[in-house]
């Protein structure tokens, strides 16, 4: 068991659920910064009662007492397993449980058993080929954790990120893969934003092949959002997310207009005599403004959906189909992916995708090999070189990310513009894919961590990445 407080979350800035990303910087930042950083954010955390084992309710004095990555072992737990489970075992979406800590370790390996969702096939060709070549010298490297904390493997780090499952690619090959809870090769995993980048690099795509002008304003394509604060945003603006958005995703706060997103979406269940949004769409028209657009980067999962939107009518497709059609069905999946759907059929372009975690790797080896796999050009160059290239920094650096100096937005890719120019599709819980071009590197994680903003995990997760990428470099 682990004995947290508030202390132990930098940057959790007060809730499980914080959908913010992390404010944690590369690996390059000197142990100093980052330990006085990490105090300073640690002072601004609180925690939540909505989400939280009974150690964390309102009013509890005492510090919470968090299972570790062993004790909260879903497999081990045994959650939904009977006919029926016991009383005591069962997780529902209705009531909140399926999003508190540790039954999440179950729910982020079977969100289909819980909520309402669409399919997106695999297609109909033969399986991608990822050949094998594990290696037995990873789990011994060593590296320092951010904010100067004793050294630590990269096997201790898998537990101390409670990691669901993690593929190492080199060159292609499998070198490293582990699974542990419930996850299986064979069962998807809930990838948070990890979806975003799905979808902002077929924004990306439609911009190149001249679908969509990256300088419309939204509203070309979506007129019904001109009364919003997308009225005078451009596509490009919604893009990198530099748009001026009175949208708190504080999940501390009851009034954060997050909390009337996921609701409307039934990403969270919604209370006794909810009036609010009864959609995606229906929420998105309510968006108002707050400040200018194009002067500042501020990561809003509502852009994403703003964007799904947008590639629905420039396309006539949903965004699942796009998904399916554009990347998905050429990828050689080995298994169908699923979205996240709301009541009238909408994806969650946010944050719905599930898939499994090879196929998440496969995605990331297309974009290391410049949009080329199986095969085919699946994305082209050019769009890759773009997000490789990053956004503007200047932008970035308004945003506050004090741990992640020099980093960029672009397309909803986070790039970190360090000395191997990787970059990085992330998500809450700890969902990543992270690709080392210089490395030739990829790797596709999923975890589920008590705690939702990667703060949390980057400490331990972007050194450990990092000095794998230099071993592989030295080794391979």
């Amino acid at each position: 068991m682990r004995i947290l407080s508030s202390d132990a979350f930098p940057g959790a800035k007060g809730s499980l659920l914080r959908a913010e990303p992390s404010t944690c910087g590369p690996v390059a930042a000197t142990g100093k910064r980052v330990a006085h950083t990490l105090t300073r954010l640690a002072t601004r955390s609180t925690l939540t009662a909505a989400l939280l084992v009974p150690a964390f309710h309102a009013g509890a004095q005492t510090a919470p007492v968090i299972p570790d990555a062993a004790a909260s072992d879903p497999a081990t737990l045994g959650w939904m397993v009977g006919s029926p489970p016991p009383p005591d075992k069962v997780i529902r979406f209705a009531d909140g449980s399926f999003y508190r800590f540790p039954q999440l370790r179950w729910s982020f390996s079977n969100f289909r058993q819980l909520v309402p969702t669409s399919n997106v096939p695999r297609g109909d060709g033969s399986v991608s080929a990822l050949p094998r070549a594990e290696r037995t010298d990873i789990d011994g490297i060593t590296f320092e954790p951010l904010g100067g904390k004793a050294p630590m493997t990269w096997v201790q780090s898998l537990s101390a990120n409670y990691t669901d499952g993690i593929v190492v690619l080199h060159k292609g090959r499998i070198v490293y893969e582990r699974y542990f809870g419930v996850l299986k090769p064979d069962r998807q995993h809930i990838a948070m934003s990890v979806t975003k980048s799905f979808f902002g690099t077929i924004g990306a795509m439609l911009v190149a092949d001249g679908t969509l002008d990256e300088n419309a304003r939204v509203t070309q394509y979506v007129p019904e959002l001109k009364d919003s604060a997308f009225g005078d945003a451009t596509v490009r603006q919604v893009l990198d997310m530099t748009t001026g958005l009175r949208y708190s995703e504080n999940y501390a706060d009851p009034n954060a207009e997050i909390w009337n997103h996921v609701r409307s979406g039934n990403v969270m269940p919604r209370p006794p005599g909810y009036q609010g949004p009864g959609s995606f769409y229906a929420f998105l028209e309510t968006v108002k403004k707050e400040g200018e657009h194009g002067q500042a980067f501020a990561y809003k999962t509502v852009n994403t959906d703003a964007l799904g939107w947008v590639i629905r009518r420039a396309t006539g497709k949903s965004v699942g189909e796009n998904l399916r059609e554009r990347i998905w069905s050429r990828l050689g999946a080995e298994q169908d992916a699923y979205l996240q759907i709301d009541s009238v059929g909408n994806e969650f372009a946010g944050g719905g995708l599930n898939a499994s975690l090879r196929d998440l790797a496969r995605f990331g080896e297309m974009m290391r090999q410049d949009g080329r796999y199986n095969g085919q050009q699946i994305v082209s160059k050019a769009v890759v070189d773009d997000i490789r290239r990053g956004g503007s920094k200047e932008h970035f650096a308004k945003a506050g990310y004090a741990l992640l100096p020099g980093w960029s937005y672009r397309d909803m890719w986070w790039v970190t513009h360090n000395e191997h120019g990787a970059y990085s599709a992330r998500g809450v819980h700890g969902q990543v894919i992270y690709i080392d071009p210089k490395a030739e590197m990829v790797i596709a994680r999923f975890s589920s961590h008590p705690l939702a903003a990667n703060a949390n995990l980057d400490p331990t997760s972007l050194p450990a990445y990092h000095a794998l990428a230099r071993h592989l470099l030295g080794g391979s």
